[in-house]
Parts: C-alpha cells; sequence; structure tokens
C-alpha cells in the first residue's frame, strides 16, 4: 500500500488527450491538486472537469519559455506547491527523410526535448525550496529502443529525453528531486486510432499479450515514480509494452502456440 499523495500537486503537460489525459485522471483519483496543462485551453477544462474540483485548466505551449513559467506561477498561485511534474507533451508528425523539412524537426525537437527542459527547469526553483520533488518524462520506446519510418526527428527527441534525464537526475539529487520516465509502447489513444483500424491491428498483432496497452497502465507506473516508495529510484527508464520489444523475429511470435 503505498502512503497517501492527497494534497500534492501535479502539473501534467500535454493533458488533455491520450496518454496525458490518462495521468491526469490517475492523479486525481490519487487525490493530488492537478493543473491540466494544454495549448487548448477548452480541452484542459474538459479534463479538469472530468477530474474535479482539485484540478483545474492552465493554457500553454511549452516550447516557449515564457509559457512554461506562467505554468509553475499558475501552480504554486493555485496550489502552493510543485511536487510533481509529469512532462508529457509531445507531437509526431510523420515525415521520411528526404522530404522532412528543417522546420519539421525543430518543431518536433522544440516540443517534446527543449519542451522538456523548459516545463523542468520552470518547476525547479519550487520543488529545490522544498528540497523535494518527482519529475517524471513520458518518452517512448520508438527512439531508446526500436524505430518507425517517419518518426527520425521524434525518436530523436525521445531519446534525448532520456540523455537529459540521466544527468538532470545527478544534478537533482541533492535536493531530494528524482527524475525518471516512462517509455509506452502501443497505447490505444486518439492519436493511434488517426492511424488506421489496419495499423492499430498490425500493432496489436505484434505484442506478446496481443493487446495494445491503455492510458492507465502508462499512468499507474508514472503514479509510482511519483510516491514517497520510490523515493530512492531516479534516472531510471520504465518500458511499458505487453513484450513489444521482446521478440526477435515474427518467427518467435508465431512460436508462441
Amino acid at each position: 500500500m503505498y502512503r497517501s499523495l492527497k494534497g500534492k500537486t501535479v502539473i501534467v503537460t500535454g493533458a488533455s488527450r491520450g496518454i496525458g489525459r490518462g495521468i491526469a485522471k490517475r492523479f486525481g483519483e490519487a487525490e493530488l491538486n492537478v493543473l491540466v496543462v494544454s495549448r487548448s485551453l477548452a480541452d484542459a477544462e474538459k479534463v479538469a472537469a472530468e477530474i474535479g474540483g482539485h484540478a483545474s485548466a492552465f493554457e500553454a505551449d511549452v516550447a516557449e519559455p515564457e509559457a512554461a513559467d506562467a505554468m509553475a506561477a499558475a501552480a504554486l498561485e493555485r496550489y502552493g506547491t510543485i511536487d510533481v511534474l509529469c512532462a508529457n507533451a509531445g507531437i509526431f508528425p510523420s515525415a521520411k527523410l528526404g522530404e522532412m523539412t528543417a522546420a519539421d524537426f525543430d518543431q518536433v525537437i522544440g516540443t517534446n526535448l527543449k519542451g522538456t527542459f523548459l516545463a523542468v527547469s520552470a518547476c525547479l526553483p519550487a520543488m529545490k525550496a522544498q528540497k523535494s520533488g518527482r519529475i517524471i518524462l513520458t518518452s517512448s520506446i520508438t527512439g531508446p529502443v526500436t524505430g518507425f519510418p517517419g518518426w527520425s526527428h521524434y525518436g530523436a527527441s525521445k531519446a534525448g529525453q532520456l540523455g537529459f534525464m540521466r544527468t538532470a537526475a545527478i544534478e537533482l539529487a541533492p535536493s531530494n528531486i528524482t527524475v525518471n520516465a516512462v517509455l509506452p509502447g502501443n497505447i490505444a489513444t486518439e492519436g493511434l486510432a488517426d492511424l488506421g483500424a489496419d495499423y492499430t491491428a498490425k500493432m496489436a498483432a505484434s505484442v506478446p499479450m496481443k493487446r495494445l496497452g491503455t492510458v492507465e497502465d502508462i499512468a499507474n507506473a508514472a503514479l509510482f515514480f511519483a510516491t514517497e516508495e520510490a523515493a530512492y529510484v531516479t534516472g531510471q527508464s520504465l518500458i511499458i509494452d505487453g513484450g513489444q520489444i521482446l521478440p526477435e523475429s515474427l518467427d518467435a511470435l508465431e512460436a508462441m502456440g
């Protein structure tokens, strides 16, 4: 049984849909104050309303330094502390090499990797002042472990998050701030649904558990990293993919019987 996180404050970026929405709702169920952050205030307000009275919405593009700073200031004004940051905001437009432009690359790196840096930087003063904090990054198996055509910029951003995490974990350890990452495999979200039913079916077939993960699977892992019981865990990444990266070939899946 985990010690209660009730009354602590979490900021969840990219929280209006998909994994971010799942994380925000799971932390809400654990009775944390939740700042639901999205580039769309209306969408963030919908999620905050689903969570209830201890949640509120904030509009911010974390790729912009001023917006990240304003986000942290809002959390402090509304709740008094910043105990947990879930840096989840991310985009994944597809473009293969030869077609990808410098602007395409910069956009993905700016949101996924620079946005992580800016969100963390904005929350650090409050966490350092209270000498405690939990930072949880949403990375991916794509980039750190696997690849997929059209996502070289996305993969670079997600691998970059893990490099950032390891050094950040060392630097922030003296302040009792941990930095960890969840690495989702294929999760049933609106974004995956946009890729079509055939893609979804093929992805499920490639997972030894023969199903896609849920946003709750990721949210539960993020919640663990936020607990007091995880206080001695830092600089670590947890793959949550139903065994997707394990088979060496299709033959391995067929041999399951």
